[in-house]
């Protein structure tokens, strides 16, 4: 059965998790690096699995596994064979779920909440280039070669059991068509579709949302369709673009509102918590039910939607 609408015929809401990258930085890791947290899976899994504790100990419904920029490729490049890349693949998942099964041991951590489900983290062929092409969607790829590249990615995340797929920081809409494809070769999984946007009417390419979600509306596995890694000040027009022209769950984690000077390679800190936590509550009202956190989001923030949510 489709895991979100299993939680979401129970609950008001689905919370998902935060950054992944973010909480490594701050347990000391260095991600300055072209495979970004998916060199954590190689250098220290275990702290992966904690970050993933700390999202669910916030409220999480939902962990997203650090295989965005995880691939066979990206691995390959660092000198590790097929194997083992497969295999730190499927490791993304498998700490999830040991994380997600150890906090639902606990029957405390069980009250108003139902059990939380893992997504497996797919991002967009631009994140394998490493240069910031999943914000542009200028890919040289056609859709069949885009099939290709997602292809054996998603057969082993689905094979390590996730229980859903998030196709996520998608920039443009033949590669939500090229993941589709693939995904009913999977016909057991479902999958939701986030796009980047550029701003309050277009993903990162310039394509419509609208003319996005009006493309998904009618493929059965993708179960729900919205935005992620995106600037806040975009997801209001964003959700009322997706309203009209879906009956799928809308899903919205943007990033903190903080933003990245690629020149000095720092996070501005102008954002702060209690705004994002004011715009979550919004959203939810205007018609987003699965939320969460992008860049620069913290447990504090997902822990502030449990709090506003599960009053």
């Amino acid at each position: 059965m489709n895991p979100i609408e299993q939680i979401l015929e129970n609950y008001p809401i689905m919370i998902i998790d935060g950054a992944m990258a973010t909480e490594l930085e701050n347990y000391g890791c260095n991600l300055n690096d072209r495979l970004w947290s998916a060199k954590i899976l190689m250098e220290n899994p275990e702290l992966i699995k904690q970050v993933h504790l700390d999202y669910f100990k916030a409220g999480a419904d939902c962990a997203i596994t650090a295989s965005y920029q995880a691939t066979i490729e990206g691995y390959e490049e660092r000198g590790l064979s097929e194997k083992e890349a497969a295999d730190l693949i499927k490791k993304s998942v498998q700490l999830a779920i040991n994380a997600r099964d150890e906090f639902w041991d606990n029957t405390e951590n069980r009250k108003n909440r139902p059990k939380p489900i893992v997504a497996a983290s797919v991002g967009p062929y631009g994140a394998v280039l490493a240069d910031g092409s999943e914000y542009r969607g200028d890919y040289v790829l056609n859709e069949d070669e885009l099939v290709s590249f997602h292809r054996e990615r998603i057969r082993i995340l689905v094979e390590a059991g996730a229980d859903i797929l998030a196709c996520e920081t998608i920039p443009c809409l033949i590669e939500a068509k090229a993941i589709t494809r693939v995904i009913r070769e999977f016909p057991e999984i479902y999958a939701w579709i986030s796009f980047s946007a550029k701003d309050e009417l277009h993903i990162s390419n310039g394509e419509k949302m609208s003319d996005c979600v009006m493309w998904l509306e009618g493929e059965k596995q993708i179960a729900a369709i919205g935005i992620n890694c995106s600037s806040p000040d975009f997801i209001d027009s964003l959700i009322k673009e997706i309203k009209g022209k879906t009956s799928k769950p809308i899903i919205v984690y943007p990033n903190s509102g903080e933003e990245y000077d690629a020149t000095n390679k720092k996070w501005n800190e102008g954002a702060s918590s209690k705004q994002f936590t004011m715009c979550t509550q919004r959203w939810y009202e205007e018609g987003a039910k699965i939320i969460g956190g992008c860049c620069r989001t913290k447990p504090e923030d997902i822990k502030a939607i449990n709090d506003w949510a599960r009053k």
